[in-house]
């Protein structure tokens, strides 16, 4: 049900039946690994490239999703999904094995919370299962965006890791005690950040615009929630976002305002200002966050993925970087409003 100007009520309360989160061997270290479904030991995941490697990522973290739910492929009516890599090739190859139904979608990082949303519009549709998923692969996006790793480049304190992980969810109509009650569908905000080695800062406007439209399309506020979940905007970004808030006269408290891109990685120096990637949000919030509803840790969460919407080219040609974020409210069964 369209809601205020920009996001959608789902009254049938579609449900998340299960999730599957793989991750590669870097994130092996991470504090969150014992909410990861498998993690590879081998940053190639068997195969001769990291395009394929990120191939692999994807496809497992469906095939987890599934099999959790004690269904199979032929059970699922459409995935929603993908990812960085150039048309989204790393998505749109995994779809070879998986053989279902696939809405190729693309707004970078914001990818994850972009497909629950749609997936939950398919479930209140009729669609029996629907898959929402995504994955990026750390070696294979540095490539693409800025510097093959072999190269050896330094980066900034203002860069960040792109996570080696996939994450997917499988949302039906009923049977599960998750569910998806709310999402705000953000637009394309540019504050004229040119650096590709500053991705907080592109995207920090963005997911404070959605997070506002969002109370402002339901009539909440951060109190009716636990907790407010971005993406990836790393510690350079969320201290912007925070200063943004305040400048709105709507001063966030940093307790409850987290993000995905702090807490994987916490404070290993080789992620920088923290981490990122499509991958990222997807493993925090169908990882962590979904076992912290399903434990009563938390009850009700805005998960805000943000987005930045360069490419190779417009970074060449010396244009700004766009900025998106879409937010998606996960509740606990029997605690929605």
């Amino acid at each position: 049900m369209f809601t205020g100007k920009q996001s959608w009520a789902f009254p049938t309360y579609p449900s998340i039946l299960s999730s599957g989160v793989v991750a590669g061997p870097f994130e092996a270290q991470s504090p969150l690994k014992d909410t990861f479904d498998y993690i590879f030991d081998d940053r190639r995941m068997g195969e001769n490239t990291f395009e394929k490697a990120q191939v692999v990522l994807m496809e497992e973290a469906c095939q987890q999703a599934v099999q959790k739910a004690g269904k199979t492929m032929q059970d699922v009516a459409f995935i929603y999904g993908g990812d960085l890599i150039n048309q989204d090739t790393g998505t749109s190859f995994a779809m070879r094995t998986l053989n279902v139904p696939y809405y190729g979608l693309f707004g970078a990082c914001s990818t994850s919370m972009e497909a629950l949303s749609l997936a939950a519009q398919a479930v209140e549709l009729g669609a029996p299962l629907v898959l929402a998923g995504t994955a990026s692969h750390y070696a294979a996006i540095e490539k693409q965006f800025r510097f093959p790793i072999e190269y050896g480049a330094q980066r900034p304190l203002t860069a960040q890791r792109t996570v080696t992980a996939g994450g997917a969810a499988l949302l039906g109509p009923n049977g599960s005690n998750i569910i998806v009650t709310k999402s705000t569908i953000g637009k394309v905000v540019d504050h004229g950040i040119k650096d590709p080695y500053n991705m907080g800062a592109a995207m920090a406007p963005a997911a404070v615009d959605t997070i506002l439209a969002h109370f402002e399309d339901f009539q909440v506020d951060e109190n009716d929630y636990d907790l407010i979940i971005t993406g990836d905007l790393g510690n350079v970004g969320r201290s912007l976002a925070l200063e943004w808030f305040r400048q709105k006269e709507h001063p966030m408290p940093e307790a409850k305002f987290q993000d995905c891109g702090l807490l994987i990685y916490e404070n290993a120096p080789e992620a920088m200002a923290g981490a990122s990637g499509t991958g990222c949000s997807a493993a925090v919030i169908f990882g962590k966050i979904l076992d912290d509803i399903t434990n009563g840790r938390l009850k009700r969460v805005l998960a805000v993925a943000t987005g930045a919407l360069l490419s190779p080219v417009t970074t060449q040609q010396k244009e700004s970087i766009p900025g998106i974020a879409h937010a998606v409210t996960l509740e606990a069964k029997g605690g929605s409003a």
